[in-house]
């Protein structure tokens, strides 16, 4: 074998041991030659011209996290504290966007460090709005600023925020017995004012019914009331009708009518002792004192009569 053939078939050798290159399933090679950028190398396996061509970086096309803990104050002077997970990759595939992430750093450091930083200036700056009793309710609004105002610029450097998560928000120890505290007195006044409006319903009811009681009572009182007035003018009016049947039949017979008088005074008597409720019965029993009954029970009679 001759030298010239040795010396082609060594070279050969040479260009394939060196120039074959695997590039792993999600990332891509950046090739740069004498320092230019020149090409990328999708994964698998790929070639590039040894000593000429040269991989610049090994870019990962995959969803990378970065977990950041940072301290934030609000309007009100109070200091926040965050602890915060962010995901992010590669924007897509195309040229462009993998020179940009191949060159806008310097390494890997720098970008992390910007990265991290301008997550943490655009939530400082949305915090710095708000006061403290706030920040507890607006995670999903920090989240939205920050993927506003950060998306464009990450655009730029060939990235993409995929998602931002706050797992915590802790206040200064003070601010959170405080917090503590108030929740307390809300709760102990709410309690308060739960029961104060239950006793007004209660007392409220108790009084409607007491009220509805005494309707009830009033009503029944008056229908008997009115009820006992009719009994006692049929019972008049019966008794005023056997007085004239009598007094005709005594005079007929020629007896003395007065008779029929005495006789409704002391039926009279009897009645009250059977039904009246009192225990003492107060009467004129002189013989003036009946004279004067007699005639006024004549009277009564003489008016009914013209009546």
């Amino acid at each position: 074998m001759s030298p010239i053939v040795i010396v082609a078939t060594v070279l050969l050798l040479i260009v394939f041991v060196f120039g074959i290159v695997t590039v792993n399933q999600g990332t891509v090679a950046v090739i740069t030659m004498f320092g230019k950028y020149s090409r990328i190398l999708r994964p698998g396996l790929n070639f590039k011209i040894p000593l000429l061509e040269n991989i610049y970086k090994r870019i990962s096309i995959q969803n990378r996290s970065v977990e950041l803990e940072f301290q934030a104050v609000t309007s009100d002077q109070a200091n926040v504290y965050f602890k915060s997970m962010l995901l992010y990759s590669v924007l897509n595939h195309e040229e462009e966007t993998i020179k940009n992430v191949a060159f806008k750093f310097i390494s890997e450091r720098d970008f992390m460090q910007a990265l991290v930083r301008t997550v943490e200036g655009n939530i400082r700056a949305f915090v710095a709005t708000r006061k403290q009793t706030e920040i507890l309710g607006l995670r999903k609004d920090i989240v939205d600023f920050v993927k506003d105002h950060v998306d464009s610029v990450l655009e730029s450097w060939g990235y993409h925020l995929m998602d931002l998560q706050i797992n915590d928000i802790t206040f200064d120890k003070a601010i959170i017995e405080s917090m503590s505290r108030v929740v307390a007195s809300n709760n102990l006044k709410a309690a308060a004012e739960n029961e104060g409006q239950a006793l007004l319903i209660t007392k409220t009811k108790a009084a409607e019914a007491e009220g509805n009681s005494i309707k009830i009572a009033a009503a029944a009182e008056r229908e008997a009331a009115q009820l006992r007035g009719q009994g006692v003018a049929l019972f008049r009016e019966e008794v005023a009708k056997g007085m004239t049947q009598a007094a005709e039949q005594m005079k007929q017979a020629n007896l003395d009518t007065n008779v029929i008088l005495f006789s409704m005074w002391t039926e009279a008597v009897k009645y009250f002792a059977e039904t009246s409720k009192g225990n003492v019965i107060f009467l004129d029993g002189s013989a003036e004192g009946m004279e004067k009954t007699m005639k006024q029970i004549q009277a009564m009679m003489i008016q009914k009569t013209n009546d």
